[in-house]
């Protein structure tokens, strides 16, 4: 049924060898950059290519300060953290996101509460998010409180899915009427901006990832970043184990976390942020082809929206329903060919089953149908 997409993908990748669904590319100066490191000597979590790193995110992103962290969901955690989240709050996200959103949330001990997301964009939908925020919620000094558990709503988490950027001003107008921190899981939207501005300057915080799999990659690695001194410089200081500086002397004033991103990694990440216009030029001559092919194909590829520039991390389509979806995901994978349904949502493990939800109608109907096609770059 599915041969001639098989077969355009196929043609598309100039292989029928097995096609991973997105794959790293090295073609600038890593192997430069890390054979300079090592030469060095300073591979572990101080050298050049860390300060260097941190510097070229936070130019390209537009934001003012940028920590380089082991990985996303290390970003994230510390992101929460640095606004408040703890043990006795709730954190609002979305259901359709990779697990490291919530486990970040739970490495705080916070709960988190479950609203819908927006077909359009899959991801977390304002409406859904003010009509729990006017209908659950009080204020109290300045603060929003679930008036169910009694807990502080600390951060709203959105997840920008796939690189494709959610209405993340609508949500940043609600949260400044809620008196709630706008944190970003900007993990997979390098290069994706919204209505002109990087995704990730929206909030008070945001993270991103660079593990293997992401538009650029350090291997493993993550990035906060922040335009509040104070937050990216406590940012630091908490993944820096919390070691108050010295010559000599081991003295730490709060719990810290070994969460500094080794300047291994970072040589490889600089590399990679040289190479980015190029990669991302790719994968958009790449989508377009996609958009022309599924265009008689009764098949709805997910194209950007009027007031998005999506960097296209992992392309997806969708598919008229589970079955179809299961068909699909069946004759592409036995063809060699490596496609992935979503996320299963999160309100559906077992971690989070008894978390508070809104109607989730939509992130339902994206959990049958959405299916991810092979997206890395072939230069």
């Amino acid at each position: 049924m599915f041969e001639k997409t098989v077969q355009f993908i196929q043609e598309a990748y100039d292989t029928k060898e097995f096609l991973p669904l997105h794959e790293p590319v090295f073609f600038g100066n890593e192997k430069k950059y890390l054979n300079e490191c090592i030469d060095s000597t300073f591979v572990s979590s101080v050298g050049k290519f860390v300060d260097q790193f941190e510097q070229m995110v936070a130019e390209y992103t537009g934001a003012k300060y940028a920590v380089a962290t082991v990985n996303g969901t290390a970003a994230l955690h510390i992101a929460l953290k640095l606004v408040g989240t703890d043990e006795n709050s709730e954190v609002i996200t979305q259901p359709l996101t990779f697990i490291a959103t919530c486990n970040a949330i739970s490495y705080c001990n916070a709960i988190p509460v479950f609203v819908d997301v927006d077909r359009d964009t899959m991801g977390l939908s304002p409406k859904s998010l003010k009509t729990f925020l006017a209908q659950e919620t009080t204020q109290k000094a300045g603060a929003c409180y679930n008036k169910i558990t009694g807990r502080k709503i600390t951060a709203v988490v959105p997840m920008h899915t796939f690189g494709h950027p959610c209405k993340i001003d609508e949500i940043a107008t609600i949260c400044d009427e809620y008196n709630i921190a706008l944190v970003e899981d900007a993990a997979e939207s390098l290069g994706s901006y919204y209505k002109g501005k990087h995704t990730g300057t929206f909030g008070k915080i945001s993270a991103f990832s660079f593990n293997g799999n992401k538009t650029i990659t350090t291997g493993g690695g993550g990035m906060i970043i922040t335009d509040d001194e104070a937050l990216a410089k406590h940012a630091k200081h908490l993944t820096t184990t919390a070691k108050v500086p010295h010559p000599y002397e081991y003295i730490h004033d709060e719990i810290g976390y070994n969460y500094r991103l080794p300047n291994l990694n970072a040589a490889l990440g600089c590399a990679q942020m040289e190479t980015l216009d190029v990669i991302l030029k790719k994968k958009r001559e790449l989508a377009s082809r996609y958009i022309d092919f599924f265009a008689d194909k009764n098949i709805d590829f997910v194209t950007e929206s009027q007031d998005a520039k999506v960097n296209y991390w992992l392309n997806a389509i969708i598919l008229k329903d589970n079955a179809e979806r299961d068909l699909f995901l069946k004759e592409t994978n036995d063809s060699g060919v490596m496609t992935r349904p979503v996320w299963a949502l999160m309100n559906r493990l077992e971690m989070f089953k008894n978390s508070q939800c809104t109607d989730l109608s939509n992130a339902l109907w994206l959990e049958e149908r959405v299916v991810n096609i092979p997206s890395g770059v072939r230069l």
